[in-house]
């Protein structure tokens, strides 16, 4: 008997939803770095590498220090919390550990205080506008990179987004269109920059776009999270269907007031 709430996994249907998104990566050339804030499990983080996956997202540090009791390679998808710098050392003294930059302050007091090498992104603005930057401010951006050559701890991967608006499409083509506007975005400042940053990533983020889209040119990298359970509200976007949806809260019911 269920006394209280209780979440059940479908693990049949997780390892699934695991193995094609993948397979969906490998296909079209992208890193595959998923996003575990939603799992949040080390046991359910077994099941990703044992498809192939070496490298992940998280969206704390703290988060961070838990995976990496097994997984070397992090990226801290949320614009850098300075004040955490202990544990930034912390972890860039074991892993590789790649973090989010949004604003010259934060690279000024990295220069100063880290200890170890730490590889960023900057976070772009791609109109969920919740937090990035403007791409077309590439004024702050090239102040970004300058600074951070300074200290010599800092190494530039690339542009990073999440297009978290997708969550509020309620079909296919909208989020497509966003897709699409997203990698011509992206598209601009990869060949605004691509000629001093020759290696650098474009990473994009959410699994609408990362379920739907076919399309990933200018892309290299994935970092969809939702996608390992899904939910009603993915199925209502069009991004899965009933059957992907892996994942369940049983309730008991003690009282009812139609």
């Amino acid at each position: 008997m269920i006394n209280k709430p209780f979440l059940l996994i479908d693990e049949k249907r997780c390892r699934r939803n695991i193995s094609d998104m993948y397979n969906k990566a490998l296909k079209n050339n992208l890193i595959f770095r998923p996003h575990f804030k939603t799992h949040q499990s080390l046991e359910i983080g077994r099941w990703f590498r044992s498809v192939g996956v070496d490298r992940i997202t998280v969206s704390s540090f703290s988060m961070a220090e838990y995976f990496s009791e097994e997984w070397n390679d992090i990226t801290v998808a949320f614009p850098v919390n300075i004040g955490e710098i202990d544990l930034i050392n912390k972890l860039a003294r074991k892993i590789k550990l790649n973090i989010l930059i949004e604003n010259c302050e934060s690279v000024v007091f990295l220069n100063e205080n880290l200890r170890h090498p730490v590889v960023f992104f900057i976070k772009i603005d791609v109109g969920y506008h919740r937090t990035g930057i403007d791409p077309n401010n590439t004024d702050l951006i090239d102040e970004i990179l300058s600074l951070s050559a300074v200290g010599g701890m800092l190494k530039f991967s690339g542009f990073l987004t999440h297009a978290g608006h997708t969550y509020r499409c309620r079909c296919r083509d909208e989020v497509l269109e966003i897709h699409r506007k997203s990698q011509s975005i992206m598209a601009c400042l990869r060949k605004h920059y691509i000629d001093k940053y020759p290696s650098m990533i474009i990473s994009i983020g959410d699994t609408p776009s990362c379920s739907l889209a076919e399309n990933f040119d200018g892309i290299d990298e994935i970092r969809p999270g939702n996608f390992v359970f899904y939910d009603l509200s993915q199925y209502n976007i069009g991004s899965c269907s009933i059957d992907q949806i892996a994942i369940t809260l049983s309730c008991p019911i003690v009282s009812k007031h139609p």
